[in-house]
């Protein structure tokens, strides 16, 4: 028991009690460490990147169900392209490597669908012998309804420089002889495609057609006839 204190009548109170220490509590950090709003805004770029990535996932779903659905509901099928006629009144490569053509095409072009619709905003149908374009020609816009063939036509006639290889050379010198000739029609386009009360963005296909084509004032094609050539499609 420790001396006792006179002055306070002999009892003893114990040591004095310090004062209690004042905290202060700062609204922000100097240095290191961010604060609640600034995660967000200022001082962690994380947590915005992180925003903007779970929103784009979010939106990569939404749209990715959307598609789903429109695919249950429509079942869409790939649309057909056939060369139902092709006619061929010249074809002359003159020595001056400029050629003479005049070419008549007719395809068929078949939408299988029954609930989608297709417009055709450009078609320019092109003319290849080996890989050399020789003419190109355009055909009007139209829209083709559901479960629809359309049947379009179209003339490459004029005249340009077509410069070919070796191999193409040969090509072409037993194609005069035989009066039948291995040209490619190409066709670039841009479609839309209509789901009910929607429309699609613009898609460009491509479309190749390997065609042989007699040439009609020909006397060596032995009666050989135009076969109806179908067409590749990419898309």
């Amino acid at each position: 028991m420790g001396d006792r204190q006179p002055h306070l009548n002999g009892a003893y109170y114990g040591p004095s009690i310090p004062p209690p220490t004042k905290t202060s509590h700062s609204h922000g950090r100097r240095g290191g460490g961010c604060c609640c709003l600034g995660d967000c805004l200022g001082c962690c770029g994380c947590c915005i990147l992180s925003v903007i990535f779970n929103i784009i996932i979010t939106l990569a779903i939404v749209v990715g169900i959307a598609a789903l659905i429109i695919w249950l509901i429509f079942r869409p099928n790939a649309i057909k392209f056939h060369v139902t006629d092709a006619k061929l009144t010249q074809f002359t490569l003159g020595t001056d490597n400029n050629l003479r053509y005049n070419l008549d095409l007719n395809f068929t072009i078949r939408n299988p669908n029954r609930r989608i619709g297709v417009y055709y905003d450009q078609i320019e149908v092109r003319g290849y012998y080996g890989d050399q374009r020789f003419g190109a020609s355009n055909v009007s816009p139209f829209y083709q309804g559901h479960k629809n063939t359309t049947v379009v036509g179209t003339n490459i006639a004029g005249q340009s420089l077509v410069v070919l290889n070796g191999g193409d050379r040969r090509d072409m010198d037993e194609d005069v002889k035989s009066g039948i000739y291995r040209i490619d029609a190409k066709l670039r386009l841009k479609i839309r495609f209509k789901f009910g009360l929607i429309k699609s963005w613009k898609f460009k296909p491509k479309i190749r057609c390997d065609l042989k084509v007699p040439l009609s004032s020909s006397n060596t094609t032995s009666g050989f006839q135009f076969q109806r050539t179908k067409c590749d499609v990419d898309f």
